[in-house]
């Protein structure tokens, strides 16, 4: 198991993720958005992340940009690429590998996806869920995007980390629907999501994104 980590590890790092991880699915795969075969099947979860570029995100004040709306959707791409390439090479291994989407909505009503990147990579030790109800990394903060790869390939498993965003609160007071709370669980889903449909309603951006928050959290790298 740890030399298919490390040779795993390896090929996503050079193939441009910033972060890597794998995570024990066992306890929550039956919440995913999967055919009861397919979930069956696996039992661990490939986390990547890639870093956002601080210097688009700066520009973000109080409402996203159309260059932040074009960089987001090109690293969700790229992740998606990554994600596929990644599961090319679990197969030649002879497992299976289920590479699922950066950013894709199976449930509009509920902005349900097929599984929840943030909580999968908390599991894979690449950060905490943060008040602003994102992944925060230790050292990159939310600017990051995820993508997972779900597989039977026996890895070493990664373990939460007990970080957490302990006093800090700028993304609280930056929050422009004030839906971000001093306790994460009270995030309100609801005044993000009505934000996010007054900015496209604007034609700020094309798709339910913000990026007020994401610039805010930036983790120890400036």
């Amino acid at each position: 198991m740890a030399n298919n980590y490390l040779s795993l590890k390896k090929f996503c790092l050079d193939a441009g993720a910033d972060l890597f991880g794998v995570a024990d699915i066992e306890d929550i795969k039956n919440g995913f958005e999967l055919s009861k075969e397919s979930v069956d099947k696996i039992s661990r979860a490939v986390c990547l992340a890639v870093r956002l570029s601080q210097g688009v995100l700066e520009d973000i004040k109080d409402a996203p940009t159309k260059l932040y709306f074009y960089h987001y959707k090109t690293a969700n791409v790229f992740l998606d690429q990554l994600a596929f390439k990644t599961a090319g090479f679990i197969q030649k291994k002879g497992f299976l590998a289920i590479p699922i989407p950066a950013s894709q909505i199976v449930e509009w009503s509920t902005l349900k996806a097929h599984l929840s990147h943030k909580q999968i990579s908390h599991l894979a030790g690449l950060g905490w869920i943060g008040r602003n109800n994102l992944l925060v990394n230790k050292q990159f903060g939310s600017q990051l995007r995820l993508a997972t790869i779900l597989t039977d390939m026996p890895l070493k498993i990664d373990k939460p980390g007990k970080d957490s965003c302990a006093s800090c609160r700028l993304c609280v007071q930056l929050c422009p629907a004030g839906a971000i709370k001093d306790n994460p669980v009270d995030f309100d889903h609801i005044k993000c999501f009505e934000k996010l449909k007054e900015f496209q309603k604007q034609r700020l951006v094309d798709q339910y994104i913000c990026g007020v928050c994401v610039n805010a959290c930036r983790g120890a790298v400036k």
